[in-house]
């Protein structure tokens, strides 16, 4: 599935139409971010996450979306099950990433 591009205009509505959604915090200054783009591709094109939304939000231009998850850093991901947040965090190590959608998978 292709990541879906969102912004605080349409943020609330992919979480509505979306059981399941991951959500990559990003700046375009942040090279980190940057250096996590690739794996985030495949996780998206991962069939085990074929019923997972993955969603590209730039903290910096969407400060609405950027609340509802509590953004400390970035890059941030955060994990929604029924538009309800279930986890966020900070981080750049993919296995972690991998745990937090396999949580909302259950």
């Amino acid at each position: 599935m292709a990541i879906i591009q969102a912004t605080d205009t349409d943020f609330q509505e992919v979480l509505q139409n979306n059981e399941r959604v991951v959500v990559k915090y990003y700046a375009d200054w942040c090279g980190n971010c940057r250096l996590f783009s690739p794996k985030f591709k495949r996780m998206a094109a991962n069939e085990e996450f074929a019923n997972v939304a993955f969603v590209d939000v730039n903290a910096e231009t969407s400060p609405e979306a950027r609340k509802l998850a509590g953004v400390t850093n970035l890059p941030y991901f955060a994990v929604f099950k029924n538009g309800e947040l279930v986890e966020g965090a900070a981080t750049s190590k993919e296995d972690f990433v991998v745990g937090m959608v396999q949580k909302i998978q259950a």
